[in-house]
């Protein structure tokens, strides 16, 4: 729910659902880090959000959700894929 976020003086969206890309690229537009939660990351089309993690700036990251039960994408088998270390 961001309130946590809130009180560290950060400006929170909570997209609607079905709405998460465009929080995304609204967020992006106006701050310079963009925190993403695992929850409403799985509502991002996945090339999408690579797209805006992969960007320079803003600096996007997807950050824990223990309330969605989203887990988050497993980053050690990811970079085992593409150092071609998994088949």
């Amino acid at each position: 729910n961001g309130a946590g976020f809130r009180l560290a003086g950060a400006r929170v969206l909570v997209p609607e659902p079905g709405r998460a890309a465009e929080a995304l690229d609204e967020a992006s537009r106006l701050a310079p880090l963009v925190l993403v939660s695992a929850g409403v990351a799985a509502e991002i089309p996945e090339a999408r959000l690579a797209a805006a993690v992969a960007a320079i700036s803003p600096l996007t990251l997807v950050v824990p959700d223990p309330v969605s039960g989203v887990p988050m994408p497993d980053l050690a088998k990811r970079l085992r894929g593409q150092l071609g270390m998994e088949g």
